[in-house]
């Protein structure tokens, strides 16, 4: 038995200590905590006994909490004898499997901190709740006393990273993995296959690299340093190759596999191209790229995509139509059934379980290849009925921008959660034709108790058509770890108002620990305005972009994303202006006390506008901030009056209809394909607070 120790004082935070009364902020919030009146002090540092079995993972992993633990606060003080945190667990064989044992109970005492895991992962999961635990005051750091056990809900808890359409650097997803670690998520799905780029080494076919990768690929020694680093935090590592659509890349490598051989016009349009699936040599490629990816990827499972795969091109190519009618496939759905299920038997053989899409789910298929509802929640029970297991994206889409409390609304068991209603799709009808149907939700969506039981859990996708690599740890963060709550926590834990009250902690936790979302988003600001960020920093704290895919929109299609405006920067929760608002909500249920901070708050926002008008003179870009910053200004001026005592003028009404009318112009899909947009792509998120200091 050694102990490892490390000496550990944590300071004041810059923004100052946190009472010791109160309780730390917990996400995902475990499913059972009985909380304790003391706090547990550790002026002298923290020491590990490990109690029971142990292994070099367990090592690691108590190490890195230590050194957490001087990230999170700093040094300790000599002269005294440290805490002491003892860890029981036992070897886990499913370990790194669906059925990896992450149960733990954790007893934060006077004395000594007890963790008992049923296994490796438990112990990590343990780790993760214990650094949120932390109090940092005057006399140094302690923990919040507490008894806890904790079990996730769902064994699936996923965020899917788009390496193919921006390229992502491996220090940016080692840090992902450290916050997914420290949020309880175990799956990191990465997309390395698209139209846009194929991303991994190949030594079986080198012009996948050559000719698609675009001069930026994952070595084959990368790749496998990510799955160790992955393995080491409890994480399983699933690759995505995208076949037979999505293909756009592969084909520019290999063109005797297209269904139409690439032309400019493909290059415009990455989606389109899609592989010839009646060729034999596409089958025999498919096989030997994914055996080849085998050694590189040891989970069971592994995504072949088979999403938005465009009929025409196979209905105008004659061979592949007169192929269809010689085998009695009426319809191309048909004809990519027939294929998706030799690719799944093909797997099989291999000794891995596909996942796919749910556009798969639409035709027969085996049934343990693995369903991601993504189109709408209804999938969920369609796949479900038909004996899929099923991992639940519908409504979880980071790159929609949506803010965190639209995405923890949804629940992964609700079959109605996410899609379009009829009325939404009726309005969009004429530009997507029938493919809208499939985004439509289903009223009469219902889930048993046996389809339940097959809802492996949930994943969040940040697709990067518009997100870069410097931007993609604050585009992630801090909602994934709302989401990460979802996916662990049981159902009832979903009051949004108090999970938005813990999420800037948990973001705050993140940064300290690692996380350059903060950092990041500090220099993408600066980038708008290298002399005077300042003014940048406080519009972009006021304000979020447009959802739904209303940015994307106003690209020029095939052309590359230049991501130098602020609805690039702006962030979709945009916390400054949600702690406003609850703050200006408390203040007209009567705790007037906070008329002085909501007052500088709206002081600053108001003067700010000037500051703006004066960058934007001599910094072109920023013109299209322009209108957001005016509208910022004259809320804060109609909230300052209502804080003298002022009635809302007429004016007033109408600044805080055309909020509205900005905002319901993005708030679905079916809005933001049809709306015009408000200058520069931007929404000011104060109107809430507005209101209720007003009395509206």
């Amino acid at each position: 038995m050694r102990a490892a120790t490390l000496v550990l004082v944590l300071a004041l935070s810059a923004g100052g200590a946190a009472h010791a009364a109160e309780h730390p902020a917990l996400m995902p919030m475990p499913r059972s905590v009985v909380w304790h009146d003391a706090a547990i002090a550790a002026p002298h540092g923290v020491t590990i006994v490990w109690d029971a079995e142990r292994s070099p993972l367990l090592d690691q992993a108590g190490q890195r909490f230590l050194t957490r633990l001087v990230a999170l606060g700093g040094s300790a003080r000599d002269g005294g004898p440290p805490l002491t945190v003892h860890v029981t667990t036992r070897h886990d064989p499913s370990f790194l499997t669906l059925a990896a044992r992450e149960h733990y109970t954790l007893d934060v005492q006077p004395g000594a901190i007890r963790i008992a895991a049923d296994g490796e992962t438990g112990v990590l999961r343990a780790f993760a709740t214990l650094l949120q635990m932390i109090q940092r005051g005057p006399g140094g750091v302690s923990f919040a006393g507490a008894s806890i056990d904790d079990a996730p809900r769902f064994a699936w808890r996923g965020s899917m990273v788009d390496s193919a359409r921006h390229f992502m650097q491996v220090a940016t997803l080692k840090r992902h993995l450290d916050a997914m670690e420290m949020t309880k998520l175990n799956v990191l799905h990465w997309h390395l296959s698209d139209g846009a780029a194929f991303r991994i080494e190949s030594l079986r076919f080198p012009r996948l690299q050559a000719v698609g990768g675009h001069g930026e690929v994952y070595t084959r020694a990368q790749i496998r340093d990510i799955v160790a680093y992955a393995r080491d935090r409890g994480i399983r590592v699933v690759p995505e190759i995208d076949v037979p659509g999505h293909t756009l890349a592969i084909l520019q490598a290999y063109p005797a596999l297209a269904a139409h051989t690439p032309d400019d016009a493909d290059a415009r349009h990455a989606n389109l191209p899609a592989m010839d699936p009646t060729n034999p040599a596409t089958l025999t490629f498919v096989t030997q790229l994914f055996a080849e990816t085998e050694s590189l990827f040891p989970d069971r499972y592994v995504h072949a995509g088979g999403d938005e795969v465009q009929p025409k091109q196979w209905t105008g190519n004659p061979a592949i139509m007169a192929f269809m009618k010689a085998h009695g496939l009426a319809t191309p759905q048909a004809l990519q059934a027939t294929f998706t299920n030799a690719v799944a038997a093909m797997l099989s053989r291999q000794g891995k379980i596909m996942i796919a899409w749910d556009e798969v789910s639409e035709s027969p298929l085996p049934r343990d290849v693995v369903v991601q509802a993504w189109r709408s929640s209804k999938f969920v029970a369609s796949a479900t009925a038909a004996g899929h297991p099923v991992i639940v994206s519908a409504g979880y889409y980071l790159d929609l921008l949506q803010p965190s409390a639209d995405l923890y609304a949804v629940d992964p068991l609700d079959p109605r959660a996410s899609g379009l209603t009829q009325a939404q799709a009726d309005r969009i009808r004429g530009k997507m034709g029938p493919l809208v149907d499939a985004f439509t939700r289903d009223p009469t969506a219902t889930l048993s108790s046996a389809q339940a039981t097959l809802v492996l859990g949930g994943e969040a996708p940040l697709w990067a058509e518009i997100v870069s690599d410097a931007m993609m740890e604050y585009r992630m963060w801090p909602r994934m770890a709302a989401l990460a709550e979802r996916f662990w926590s049981p159902a009832t834990q979903a009051d949004t108002a108090d999970m938005l009250d813990r999420l800037p902690a948990i973001e705050d936790t993140l940064c300290r620990a690692g996380l350059q979302a903060d950092a990041n988003h500090a220099r993408e600001i600066a980038l708008l305005s290298p002399d005077r960020p300042d003014p940048i920093r406080i519009l972009a704290d006021a304000t979020s972009p447009v959802r739904y895919y209303a940015h994307n929109l106003h690209r020029p299609a095939g052309q590359p994303a230049v991501l130098d405006t602020l609805a690039d920067v702006a962030q979709p929760d945009a916390l400054a202006a949600v702690r406003f608002n609850r703050l200006a909500v408390a203040y007209r249920a009567g705790d007037h006390a906070l008329a002085p901070q909501l007052r500088a708050q709206l002081t600053q926002w108001h003067d700010n506008d000037d500051a703006i008008r004066a960058l934007a003179a001599s910094h072109p870009a920023l013109q299209n901030t322009l209108m957001a910053s005016a509208a910022l200004r004259d809320l804060a001026q109609v909230g300052l009056d209502a804080l003298a005592g002022h009635a809302p003028t007429p004016q007033a009404h109408a600044l805080l209809a055309r909020m509205d009318a900005d905002h319901a112009a993005s708030a679905n899909m079916s809005a933001s394909m049809t709306s015009a947009q408000p200058a520069g792509d931007l929404l000011v998120e104060i109107a809430p607070g507005i209101r209720a200091l007003a009395g509206l």
